[in-house]
């Protein structure tokens, strides 16, 4: 048996990497891990952590705004930018540490460098070499950024919450849920905030009640949305302004361009040539229910995977995937029913199929549908509408997909993904007595049907 450095050796500090690296470890095995930015990858760093945070405060404004309907006199307010940056600062650094010590008490050793892939067992990092029996490519992905001129003046999900100054004027380009997201949050921190989507609507792959639910909701608070719009074909600094020009020729200026307009996985001189590692048509590592690639002892978990781009996914591939390696366990992740949450003001969860999802499988569907200003909002005078959608298989009574845009939404998707799971039935929710007064009972409640539909 050939005798390695590491019995496993893990590429990317993120939430999968420090996963599956940790509980390796914990079942006995020598393990390295290899990262050369930061511990947490996107998700602490600059992805789901500062942007829940940014969120929070985005949504002091409309807090305020309601509060004389509930007898409070809160005055002028005034948001502090560098205030925020700061404090976000400081919470991202205590997390680098809790992962940092998470992987130093269970005994892996931290290499600080880029890690590559010099054959199916050797890893260089930063030119020392390493062997190991099996390896983990965990590097997760980056932002993508656009091939014009001018086009370094804008801004990505990397850089944006690092921003200097507060822009009092953002344009934002893009149409998932990171466009729509930071549409919210600057809206709400006091920014005039344009959209730009190639589309028709934006939140593609979303259950279109939710689509249409969120434009609605974006349109009343100001934001300026802009479907089928010109290509940027060029970005100009001007003063303390930036001038943007389109390829219809017309031209806009503005404080910052922000573009969100998707991910690619990071595997730039990641070595995955040199190890014979085939990838698919976006360059995503191709890996099979068990996590492996086309190499026997290599695999790849996360984002830079061709599975689905999420952190709780990532961190459950890390943890099944260390289980059976190292504890001879034969875990798998399910990839069917995982709830998702856009933290929109307000925010959107959906778990299950979409209609049009729903009806390629199934061949007749009812549909349950809720529209409804939440208790809160009547007494606030705001005019914010809450939605819910159920859609059963009328075969076996089984829901299939649940919608809904709303406060508190993701807390609500998380519990049902639970009961979808268990392959719930629309006599289950029927059955299940509610909390009175919440938003969340209207999802036992709804026993009319809205519709019915048929493939």
């Amino acid at each position: 048996m050939a005798n390695y450095d590491y019995d496993y050796f893990v590429i990317g500090g993120g939430s999968g990497g420090v996963r599956s690296a940790r509980i390796a470890a914990g079942h006995g095995a020598k393990v390295a891990l290899a990262e050369k930015q930061y511990l947490g990858g996107t998700c602490v760093n600059v992805g789901c952590v500062p942007k829940k945070i940014f969120s929070y405060a985005a949504q002091f404004s409309h807090e305020f705004e309601d509060a004389p309907g509930y007898g409070w006199n809160v005055g002028e307010s005034k948001h502090d930018w560098q205030t925020l940056v700061k404090n976000k600062d400081a919470e991202i650094t205590r997390l680098n540490g809790i992962y940092k010590n998470l992987l130093e008490n269970s005994g892996v050793q931290i290499l600080n460098g880029h890690a590559k892939l010099v054959d199916t067992h050797t890893i260089e990092v930063d030119g020392k070499t390493y062997t190991a029996d099996k390896i983990l490519i965990a590097v997760g992905g980056k932002a993508n950024t656009p091939n014009h001129p001018g086009a370094e003046l804008a801004v990505t999900s990397d850089h944006i919450f690092y921003l200097e100054n507060f822009p009092k004027e953002i344009l934002i380009i893009g149409g998932g849920y990171i466009a729509v997201e930071f549409a919210s949050i600057f809206k709400g921190l006091g920014a005039d905030v344009t959209l730009f989507y190639r589309g028709d609507l934006f939140l593609r792959g979303f259950d279109d009640i939710l689509r249409h639910g969120v434009k609605q909701e974006m349109e009343k608070q100001g934001i300026n949305l802009v479907f089928n719009n010109p290509a940027v074909t060029s970005i100009e600094k001007q003063d303390d302004r930036l001038a943007v020009q389109l390829s219809n020729d017309s031209a806009m200026t503005t404080d910052c361009v922000f573009y969100a307009i998707g991910r690619s996985p990071l595997t730039d001189n990641l070595g995955l040539d040199a190890a014979g590692i085939e990838t698919d048509e976006n360059g995503l590592i191709k890996i099979d229910k068990d996590f492996k690639t086309n190499v026997d002892n290599i695999y790849a978990v996360g984002d830079v995977s061709n599975k689905i781009q999420l952190t709780p996914v990532a961190l459950a591939e890390g943890h099944a995937l260390a289980d059976n390696l190292f504890n001879k366990d034969h875990k798998k992740v399910s990839y069917e029913n995982i709830a998702t949450a856009v933290f929109t003001i307000p925010p959107m969860a959906t778990c299950g199929l979409t209609e049009d999802q729903a009806l390629e499988k199934y061949s007749s569907l009812r549909i349950y549908e809720s529209s409804f200003r939440s208790m809160k909002f009547i007494m606030a005078g705001r005019d914010e509408k809450t939605i819910m959608k159920l859609i059963v298989d009328d075969a076996s009574d089984v829901v299939v997909g649940v919608h809904m845009m709303g406060k508190d939404t993701p807390e609500m998707m998380q519990a049902i993904s639970t009961v979808m799971l268990m392959n719930g039935k629309k006599s289950d929710f029927d059955r299940t007595i509610g909390i009175h007064p919440t938003s969340a009972e209207e999802f036992v409640t709804m026993r009319s049907v809205t519709r019915t539909v048929s493939a």
